[in-house]
């Protein structure tokens, strides 16, 4: 079984919990992380809050090969941290894999277009995708220091398939270069096509497209929100947060329908997933069955469910990878 998992919104939807989650529950044999260390993906495992921005969430189920995928970027330093810490023993990175290096960082951050209009993390991913595309950027495989961990992850996807699969999208749906709100965007394609491309796998070969998508919406930097709430309101509702990376503020607004269509329309999803649905039913906390959500929580997802026409299979209750309402045996889709 091969799952992708992405993201609805602009990122922060709980992509990391969805995917740890579907660890635990699941057992794959390996997974596969996507992008680039400019997004941080948050787990809470052990009492803890784990931000991983290189390795895959998947850590949590220690049986599982982690890997990162040729079309990602990594920086070394935070590569061989999170090996240290997560993934010791387990961990890869495919040979064509890209290398931001310090020359990056640092014209990223003259950029002052990128750094005040777009937003930037000024972590250089905008800087080494540019290089890239110059074809002289410097892959996994020209340092000695990640030939331990080198490999061909699209051959391990295919090899592991019938052990079970998970690859781990980045950012969300409206920061992608093509299909975001442009040129508030991030610097690659991150809807389910651009990360099976850049995990090296087609279309054909996936199971189930996972679309999570957050009981409310928030936005990291610069770009239009629809139905932005003033910041002292989406403290009063408990929406506060901020960027996992960078620290920033999350700007805040209510579930969007519209965008959640758009959304379904750009990833083709075969089901999805909501996250945080507690910060909008209290007493969904920590919940993880069905008819244990009070009766107001099943019906928003009941109508959110018909309204998308795509089944609500996953419903997170609480920080950790274990609150989560799994619905995907009830629903035919496991």
């Amino acid at each position: 079984m091969l799952y992708v998992v992405v993201d609805g919104f602009f990122g922060d939807t709980g992509k990391g919990k969805v995917v740890a989650y579907l660890a635990t529950a699941d057992k794959p044999a390996l997974c596969v992380r996507t992008g680039a260390p400019n997004a941080g993906h948050t787990v809470s495992w052990r009492g803890e809050s784990v931000v991983l921005r290189t390795l895959p969430t998947c850590f949590v189920y220690e049986g599982a090969k982690l890997a990162v995928a040729p079309g990602a970027l990594i920086k070394i330093d935070v590569f061989l941290s999170e090996v240290e810490k997560f993934g010791r023993g387990r961990s890869y990175v495919d040979f064509n894999t890209g290398v931001i290096e310090e020359a990056h960082v640092e014209a990223e951050r003259r950029d002052e277009h990128l750094m005040k209009t777009v937003g930037s993390t000024g972590q250089g991913v905008g800087a080494a995708m540019v290089d890239r595309v110059l074809r002289r950027l410097k892959l996994a495989r020209e340092f000695e220091v990640l030939k331990p961990y080198l490999a061909d992850v699209p051959a391990m996807i295919h090899e592991f398939k019938n052990r079970g699969v998970v690859i781990e999208g980045t950012q969300g749906t409206f920061l992608s270069l093509y299909h975001g709100t442009y040129p508030y965007v991030t610097s690659r394609d991150v809807t389910a096509s651009g990360v099976l491309s850049e995990a090296g796998v087609g279309p054909k070969a996936v199971d189930h497209v996972v679309l999570v998508f957050k009981a409310y919406v928030t936005r990291v930097g610069n770009g239009p929100l629809p139905g932005e709430l003033p910041p002292e309101e989406a403290e009063r509702r408990g929406w506060a947060e901020r960027g996992a990376v960078t620290g920033r503020p999350r700007r805040a607004a209510p579930f969007n329908l519209d965008l959640a269509r758009r959304a379904v329309l750009l990833n083709t999803p075969t089901q999805i997933a909501v996250t945080k649905v507690d910060a909008l039913f209290r007493e969904a906390a920590g919940k993880t069955r069905w008819q244990d959500l009070p009766p107001d929580a099943r019906r928003w997802i009941d109508e959110l469910e018909a309204q998308l026409n795509v089944p609500i299979t996953l419903i997170g209750t609480g920080p950790e990878p274990q609150h989560m309402v799994d619905l995907r045996r009830e629903k035919g889709v496991k």
